[in-house]
């Protein structure tokens, strides 16, 4: 399931949002589908994806003006859309949310726990408001969310939740502290949160691993590191993390890697935490240093993003597929070097 660039555009033409009035219950046989962190980057993607499919998306996100342009790309692509302005670090919100969404449709059938945020720096130069606010939104806004929407699968037997994570809840960040505590307490909440719901099969808990993801996601986040920062290749395509979330709606399963290089970091860790951390350090390092100099910035931790593009730009200016190859291969080479390590 492609998307076409006339599709989601960085730009979308506003779109107001639909009222319950608006919304033809009687046209609505398509699947219910909440999204956070819907106004740019997967989560945008992943509204578009469903919405080619017939589906109705509920799209929650703080700003409303991206959230309306969103919005009138999903009706364009042939679904149904409704935008409901949401701070997932507010609990009274996520609940708002929820219940929006049964007065306009009468159902959940996924919701998907999408929002993302990060702080990169030295831990002690990183204010700590800035460590508790990734903390609040990364892993309470998704535990909000599955408070808010459980009781309705509870009640119908039937429900699918996916939670976005990352390959980071595998192995360390550092120069990322909060967003690494965040991801690793993510991935004990959405396994623990699994296993209770074991005695109702027809409710799912799944989870999402993607390697960096070419969003805007890095660009709008929160630096204090005082350098540029760009994601290292090989970047996923988001609208391969958007079609593997619409599989997951139709053949929910519990954990899904996306990368090339997700495994191998994944082996690493499990094999020898401390060596393939310190590799991560050496390598953040060189990168810090060949990087040009750049103001910190509290970037989107307390702000809406004013940019609402599905993709970051990043792999039209990254390195060549050869060199991505070989990083592949480096990340291969270090697993192999962790499990002879850990013998």
């Amino acid at each position: 399931m492609s998307v076409s660039p006339t599709d989601h555009p960085s730009a979308p033409a506003p779109d107001q949002e639909a009222t319950t009035d608006d919304i033809n219950l009687a046209r609505t046989s398509g699947p219910i589908v909440v999204i956070t962190g819907a106004s740019s980057g997967i989560g945008c993607a992943t509204a578009l994806a469903f919405a080619r499919e017939g589906a109705s998306v509920v799209l929650a996100a703080r700003g409303a003006d991206g959230l309306a342009r969103v919005a009138g790309a999903c009706r364009r692509a042939g679904g149904q859309a409704l935008a409901v302005p949401t701070d997932v670090t507010e609990p009274d919100q996520v609940q708002a949310l929820a219940e929006r969404t049964l007065e306009a449709f009468g159902r959940i059938d996924v919701w998907i726990n999408n929002v993302g945020v990060g702080a990169v720096g030295r831990f002690e130069e990183v204010p700590l408001e800035a460590h508790k606010r990734v903390i609040e939104a990364n892993l309470l806004g998704h535990i909000y969310g599955c408070h808010a929407v459980l009781p309705h699968f509870r009640q119908r037997g039937r429900g699918v939740i996916i939670n976005m994570i990352s390959i980071g809840a595998w192995a360390p960040a550092p120069y990322a502290a909060a967003y690494a505590a965040s991801k690793f307490g993510l991935r004990g909440f959405s396994e623990s949160l699994r296993a209770e719901l074991a005695d109702l099969p027809r409710v799912s808990v799944c989870e999402v691993y993607p390697t960096f993801v070419d969003t805007p996601g890095v660009g709008h986040g929160a630096n204090y590191s005082g350098k540029h920062l760009r994601p290292p290749p090989p970047m996923v395509d988001p609208r391969e993390v958007a079609q593997a979330l619409v599989k997951l709606a139709h053949h929910p399963r519990p954990s899904t890697l996306l990368g090339s290089v997700a495994w191998p970091v994944r082996l690493a860790h499990t094999v020898a935490p401390d060596l393939s951390a310190g590799m991560t350090r050496r390598l953040m390092d060189a990168g810090f240093r060949r990087a040009e100099p750049q103001p910190h910035s509290a970037g989107n931790l307390f702000e809406p993003s004013m940019g609402h593009a599905i993709d970051g730009g990043y792999r039209r200016s990254s390195m060549n597929p050869d060199t991505a190859r070989i990083l592949k291969l480096g990340a291969l080479a270090i697993a192999g070097i962790a499990l002879l390590r850990s013998l």
